[in-house]
């Protein structure tokens, strides 16, 4: 386990910091409402070498990135209201890729999960810092 305190200024520190430590390609953000899971994602696919402007699926459920190298799917779970959801836009398959996976409110996606993934939980302090846990 890999336990990090930062602000918001550390955040590309801090995303070089995570994928240095990474054995796995797919994560799982859990979090509190704004408590920074979108900013830190954003953070990691820059650290991946992506120049694309990098914004929230919230509406569409996935973003997909590219960098010279790498294939990134960002996900946003929190509208789904089931499992089968998943089923219909085939986010199993995303999982099957070699792509990095970043996945905002997981937990509707548990049963489909492998347990090769880290799991990223940010809580926040009262003088604005995160501390950032990964399994």
């Amino acid at each position: 386990m890999l336990e990090i305190e930062y602000t918001l200024k550390d955040i590309d520190k801090v995303a070089k910091q995570i994928l240095k430590y990474a054995t796995f390609k797919t994560f799982l953000f859990k979090a509190e409402m704004g408590a920074g899971k979108t900013t830190l994602i954003k953070a990691l696919i820059k650290a991946l070498g992506c120049k694309d402007v990098v914004r929230s699926p919230t509406f569409s459920l996935v973003n997909e990135y590219k960098t010279n190298n790498e294939t990134i799917f960002h996900f946003d779970l929190y509208r789904l209201e089931n499992e089968n959801e998943l089923y219909d836009f085939g986010f199993e398959d995303y999982l099957q890729t070699n792509a990095y996976v970043f996945i905002e409110w997981p937990e509707i996606a548990t049963l489909l999960l492998t347990k090769k993934n880290h799991t990223l939980s940010i809580t926040t302090s009262l003088n604005n810092h995160r501390f950032l846990k990964i399994s």
